[in-house]
């Protein structure tokens, strides 16, 4: 079997995260192929695509979310996510359980001997009037009913788990700040979410299975889970296999990936990109050693910026007076520096309102 190291591993991620060349399609095509982006921190995804696409335009997502064509809600791994409505709607049910259980490991002793059921049943009228509400405000009118459990913890399960929900804009709008106001996802999209398979089977795995290749592949199933936050994919692993191809890593660990699957020569030269903090191509996966040192592997759960340079995390960068300031984590070379510095006055363009590269 084909053994894959770091590098041919690197090249490949560069490649499906639209990081190795700039695409040039749609924003909301690139959301679609990326499943999705990392957005607790809302003005990040804006950095993750005009690091990705050329001439990106940050309007055109804004006329997305406010269109409703993406929504921000939280999906992979209870974290809120930028996504298609199209997604939201399919992926929704299949995450629930997995939203309940990772929100009942922070609160599991305030909900012991509550029926969440019940509770799904009461947020639901609550918001059936179709007016935003913010979790705390979905807290206190839930807590009237259980008082024990307290305000913080329901309007977090009501919102975070039980119940599919989007955060309205002009949260998530190109430099605006505005606080989280969500509203049931079917009343705001118009369409209801897709239900679970009733014959017991997983399409919505193994879609995600094929997805999750196509933008971070080749990967383990432990990468998989680690993105997704799915335990129960195996059935799903297992169902498409036949469609997929088999590597092996420098530990001897098996790769999944699609056929087609663009797999770049391990040679072909990274440009230096900016990412956000939060980004697909770092927390994709449970092994990031193909992407960033393990001695810096805390940077990408701590919600640092960061810089690849020749494909790999070289430095962090954040925004001073307007200009992008970078710490380097090694030393550079004179053609590297010069290529840091002309991306970073790119972005500092892009951030301060000046004309796209």
């Amino acid at each position: 079997m084909t053994v894959l190291d770091a590098r041919a591993l690197n090249r490949a991620t560069l490649a499906r995260q639209l990081l190795l060349d700039r695409a040039d399609v749609p924003v909301l095509a690139a959301v679609g192929h990326l499943c999705g982006l990392q957005a607790q921190e809302p003005q990040e995804p804006f950095v993750g695509l005009w690091s990705r696409l050329r001439a990106f335009d940050p309007t055109a997502l804004d006329d997305l979310v406010t269109g409703r064509h993406v929504v921000r809600t939280h999906l992979m791994r209870r974290t809120v996510h930028l996504v298609t409505a199209d997604d939201a709607l399919a992926w929704r049910a299949r995450h629930g359980p997995m939203l309940r259980q990772r929100v009942l490991g922070v609160y599991r002793r305030e909900f012991e001997g509550v029926d969440l059921d019940e509770v799904a049943a009461a947020a639901r009228e609550a918001m059936a009037d179709g007016e935003p509400r913010t979790m705390p405000e979905l807290g206190r009118a839930l807590a009237a009913r259980w008082p024990a459990v307290g305000s913080r913890a329901l309007g977090e399960m009501g919102i975070a788990a039980l119940l599919p929900t989007v955060q309205l804009p002009p949260r998530g709008l190109w430099r605006r700040k505005a606080g989280a106001r969500t509203a049931l996802l079917e009343s705001w999209l118009g369409r209801e979410v897709d239900p679970p398979a009733p014959d017991g089977s997983d399409p919505v795995g193994e879609a995600l299975v094929l997805r999750y290749l196509a933008a971070f592949g080749p990967a383990t199933t432990t990468d998989l889970r680690a993105w997704c936050g799915l335990a129960g994919l195996p059935r799903a692993v297992a169902a498409t296999r036949e469609r997929l191809v088999a590597f092996r890593d420098e530990h001897g660990r098996e790769l999944l990936d699609l056929p087609d699957g663009p797999r770049p020569d391990p040679d072909t030269p990274a440009p230096v990109r900016f990412l956000p903090a939060f980004d697909n191509a770092v927390l994709g996966y449970h092994d990031r050693a193909r992407i960033v040192d393990h001695a810096h592997r805390g940077l990408s759960v701590a919600g640092a910026r960061v810089v690849l340079v020749d494909g790999r995390v070289a430095a962090t960068w954040t925004v001073e007076a307007g200009a992008a300031l970078v710490t380097p984590l090694r030393r550079f070379s004179r053609t590297e520096h010069a290529a840091v510095a002309e991306e970073g006055r790119e972005l500092a363009s892009f951030l301060s309102g000046g004309p796209a590269s």
